[in-house]
């Protein structure tokens, strides 16, 4: 039988939730916030309080103007083509090296593996990157957003650590029948690791998806720029050439505003509709790459 809570247990418990609720509030609101400014109208938000707890003068002006703006598919196609294939090119770096190195007839794979994750901590810099990425051709090109940083350590070691936790038992019966280490890694081990894949996968896609910094120093022509990167332009540099012809300056600059809005909600809502499709083997993945060694 359970006894009767303490007065400290039940003070507890309502700090505890308290502290949560607080903690909830701080992280959704800002989020509902950005969503409900984009569907309101600009004039009204912008000469309004700036508390607001549902949309004013449900409007979807700002939306429309987005989606003329040239830019952002422009954007959109060039996010798209780095997404997929850069997940694509870093899954196939990942699996390949994760899978050398949990060979334990690899000689030298000790000293590989102190070598890969000496990256980790230290890098040569932007300055010997950049001219490395010069000096290989790929200034300016759509190369020097897939190549550079296709492999993630921390990937790699989670790769490498499920690899390891599969048993020797299956790769032997597999070269007993005379499969080659190919056909070991397409039919007996990639079947297997379809939760970590599915982890792994989706960080390579919300770091390509949110990538703006590789953009902004390798490429120059604005045709290859990625979404995130016309997204800071306006946010940083309050683009206003969306809404030339607005009127008078509070309306222009209302419309500015709520542009801002809406162009957040266009490049974030795509990536988070990935995760009720990942989310059954989020958590799996994670905890079968953590504790297997």
């Amino acid at each position: 039988m359970i006894g009767k809570r303490s007065t400290g247990s039940a003070v507890f418990d309502a700090a505890n939730y308290a502290i949560l609720t607080a903690l909830v509030i701080v992280c959704v609101y800002p989020v509902y916030y950005v969503v409900a400014a984009s569907v309101s109208n600009p004039v009204a938000l912008y000469r309004g309080s700036k508390f607001l707890l549902w949309p004013r003068e449900f409007s979807l002006a700002t939306y429309k103007l987005v989606f003329q703006y040239p830019a952002i598919w422009t954007g959109y196609a060039n996010t798209l083509l780095y997404v997929g294939a850069g997940v694509a090119i870093s899954l196939a770096l990942t699996v390949c090296g994760a899978f050398g190195l949990s060979r334990s007839y690899l000689i030298g794979r000790v000293a590989i593996t102190m070598f890969i994750v000496f990256t980790m901590y230290f890098s040569g810099g932007m300055i010997p990157s950049f001219l490395l990425i010069r000096s290989l051709g790929m200034y300016d090109s759509r190369w020097a957003m897939l190549l550079p940083g296709a492999v993630s350590t921390f990937n790699l070691i989670i790769m490498l650590t499920y690899f390891r936790g599969i048993p020797e038992s299956l790769e032997e019966a597999a070269k007993i029948d005379g499969a080659s280490e190919y056909r070991i890694l397409c039919t007996v081990y990639l079947p297997l690791c379809a939760p970590v894949l599915a982890v792994i996968a989706l960080y390579y896609a919300v770091a390509k998806w949110n990538s703006y910094f590789q953009a902004l120093i390798y490429l120059r022509s604005r045709t290859s720029y990625p979404l995130q990167l016309i997204l800071r332009e306006i946010l940083i540099q309050n683009d206003q050439s969306m809404v030339s012809g607005g009127g008078a300056y509070d309306g222009l600059e209302a419309y500015a505003q709520n542009v801002k809005y809406a162009s957040i909600v266009v490049a974030t809502v795509p990536i988070l509709t990935m995760y009720p499709f990942l989310q059954k083997y989020f958590v799996k993945g994670i905890m079968i790459g953590a504790v297997k060694g």
